[in-house]
């Protein structure tokens, strides 16, 4: 292979609510922060330890105001971009140094309003399977003739 590939790929939670910053032609940029998790057991006290890691992601114009519209904090995305690194200089005179990955594909995977009509679905299933299976066992099905389309 002769070229080079700069691609970063990341499922994760947002850590904060998108941050818009718009601009005088009409362009924006949204920025916030992605949790990763990795989870392992220490082989010698036997402990699960899980060890989060923290990525600046920016998004650009519609992708920017779409992620502001449908992303809070603790909704779960996949990220996919390339790493960038900018070089600004603080208070101070310093140089100092930011990584971020420069999002260019993303998808949703699940949001709060998803997970709490999800867990509400399930309590409402669980709660009606025994009544159904109550039903369905205690006689013959009456009308087989129906008009079903399978």
């Amino acid at each position: 292979m002769s070229g080079t590939l700069n691609k970063v790929m990341l499922i994760g939670h947002l850590g904060d609510e998108v941050k818009m910053h718009y601009f005088e032609g009409g362009g924006c940029v949204g920025r916030f922060p992605l949790a990763t998790n990795e989870t392992y057991t220490n082989k010698q006290t036997n402990e699960r330890i899980t060890s989060t890691e923290w990525h600046n992601i920016v998004v650009r114009n519609k992708g920017a105001e779409i992620c502001e519209k449908y992303l809070s904090k603790g909704d779960k995305v996949y990220i996919e971009g390339r790493l960038k690194t900018r070089k600004w200089q603080d208070d101070s005179g310093n140089d100092r140094y930011s990584t971020e990955i420069q999002c260019t594909d993303f998808t949703f995977l699940t949001t709060k309003k998803e997970s709490e009509s999800n867990a509400a679905a399930s309590n409402m299933h669980s709660a009606q399977k025994p009544i159904e299976s109550q039903q369905m066992g205690s006689g013959p099905i009456e009308d087989e003739n129906d008009d079903l389309p399978f």
